[in-house]
């Protein structure tokens, strides 16, 4: 489907629609003059802040420059549809940009993602002052409906039905140069009622092996050190191409490419999840001992409703497996309160599993009703305030079990690569922060006299502190361990490209994405 809407900037006023008297002047051309700058703004899970890498790649190879902080000539949102709140999200922003776009001629904006996919001709209608609106399936067409909408002065909207080109094809502008995502699937087979992903991204698109493994190699010979395997369900790799154990092979296969230390992935359905893919992980030296596998519910009538295809029994056996081949595995989780009918029974039910998963991190969202899901239509619908009071009830508890987990690491020597993130209150604790080899995040201090590490490089410290979301680390000199890795190497090259010198311990000013992926467990969207 490729729609063309006219423009409502041949004379009106994005945020009033009432006339104005000056003519926005065309942008110059790519090429032509200065070159045009762009923003990516991302809503939403890995699967969007990967497809925002590609976004970032393709403006670049078409000539196109990060703003830098600046007031952008390209507005690009990568959305979301899970929740309710993206819908809001997305039109807040857009109505703060109506004006600035009124009082800067030439400026674009676009709109992409799963929301876009589900919306289509409705975003135009909200909000006019858009001028291009692309799905999930074609990321490749944004340069050229950008390029189109200015030349032809009319607003660009193409979704397509089903997946053009795999996105992996596209070019990529990476945010981060010791890290990298991965895409091994696109698409999900799964019918979950309360989920429209299926509906948004198709049916799953399996890539092969050897162009997984050949993309790590690339992201390894530039420096990367940690990748992340990304599927809507990662465990069901290889059901397209007819080989039930890809992914444990997968996961095998990455411990053999030389210089990739941390192999993540995220996220398996607990349906789908075999024996094989537990023992490649606890026989794979890289792959790190950290799982994020979505509960949703514990209760075993609302799991039925979700057509999660389950029980909270089966849940509990993984988790069981999973911690006696790899005693040191952090798990996390996704639960969602306030499903259709949900009774506090069932409520009760999820809290007896979580009590009894013991996860060290848990994302839990309330239940949003999405139009064009299964569950949207379901009876019993709950009132805000049982859900709100139940979420409330939840997240304490999650909460207490966290500072519970984290409190057994006191006192246990972790290696943690830094990352160029730093933490809400870096700048009264003269801290930094990185992930340890099961995710969590610690905070930790350079002792005076000690080599800082750069972002990438990997520092070995004893925990001194543990909160619900966080490890703290403060040690001494004798205590502290730094490795300077071929990633912290790569981010002083980045550093040097962009003209800047390198600043340990600080964020890369230049990343043209603004990732959405939230670094505490998220309470509510």
């Amino acid at each position: 489907m490729s729609l063309t809407i006219p423009s409502p900037l041949s004379g009106t006023n994005p945020s009033s629609g009432s006339s104005v008297v000056a003519q926005p002047a065309p942008a110059p051309e790519p090429g032509q003059g200065k070159a045009r700058t762009y923003e990516v703004r991302t809503f939403g899970c890995q699967m969007n802040v990967h497809d925002s890498e590609r976004m970032a790649g393709m403006l670049e190879d078409a000539g196109y420059v990060p703003a830098d902080g600046a007031q952008a000539d390209v507005v690009v949102f990568n959305t979301c549809a899970v929740r309710e709140n993206a819908d809001n999200k997305l039109y807040g922003n857009l109505g703060i940009l109506a004006p600035v776009k009124a009082a800067n001629p030439g400026m674009q904006i676009a709109v992409g993602g799963c929301l876009a996919q589900k919306d289509r001709e409705t975003i135009l209608k909200k909000a006019p002052w858009v001028d291009a609106v692309f799905g999930t399936h074609n990321v490749g067409a944004l340069p050229a409906l950008l390029d189109r909408a200015r030349h032809n002065d009319e607003a660009q909207l193409e979704i397509l039905e089903s997946l053009d080109v795999f996105p992996s094809t596209l070019p990529t502008k990476r945010d981060s140069v010791y890290s990298g995502w991965v895409s091994i699937s696109v698409g999900c087979n799964n019918t979950c009622t309360f989920c429209i992903v299926p509906a948004l991204r198709g049916k799953e698109k399996d890539r092969r092996p050897a162009d997984i493994l050949a993309e790590i190699q690339a992201l390894v010979d530039d420096g990367a050190i940690e990748v992340t395997l990304l599927g809507q369900n990662v465990n069901s790799y290889g059901v397209e191409f007819g080989d039930r154990q890809a992914f444990s092979k997968l996961l095998r296969a990455c411990g053999q490419i030389e210089g990739l230390e941390r192999v993540r992935f995220t996220s398996p359905h607990p349906a789908a999840f075999t024996d094989d893919v537990i023992d490649a992980m606890a026989e794979t030296p890289n792959v790190m001992p950290q799982l994020h596998m979505p509960l949703q519910s514990g209760s075993d009538k609302v799991l039925r409703e979700m057509r999660r295809s389950y029980r909270s029994t089966k849940f509990l056996g993984i988790l069981e497996k999973v911690r006696e081949k790899i005693p040191h595995a952090a798990i996390s989780t996704d639960i969602i309160v306030g499903f259709p009918g949900e009774t506090e029974e069932d409520f009760q039910a999820t809290l007896d599993v979580v009590e009894q998963s013991r996860f060290a991190t848990a994302f839990t969202f309330q239940y949003s009703k999405r139009p064009g899901t299964p569950a949207a239509d379901l009876p019993d619908q709950l009132p805000k305030a049982v859900v709100q009071e139940r979420f409330e009830r939840l997240t304490a508890l999650q909460d207490r079990i966290a500072a519970e987990e984290n409190r057994k690491q006191l006192g246990r020597r972790v290696e943690v690569m830094v990352t160029a993130q730093p933490g809400r209150k870096a700048g009264e604790t003269h801290r930094l922060s990185g992930r340890s080899q099961d995710q969590r995040l610690v905070h930790f201090s350079v002792p005076d006299g000690a080599p800082a590490p750069r972002p990438g490089d990997l520092v070995t410290v004893t925990i001194t502190g543990a909160a619900s979301f966080h490890l703290v680390a403060d040690p001494t000199l004798e205590d502290y361990s730094l490795r300077r890795s071929r990633a912290g190497d790569a981010w002083d090259r980045s550093q040097a490209d962009s003209c800047g010198a390198p600043v340990p311990g600080t964020p890369n000013g230049r990343a043209g994405v603004s990732l959405g992926m939230p670094s505490l467990p998220v309470r509510s969207r």
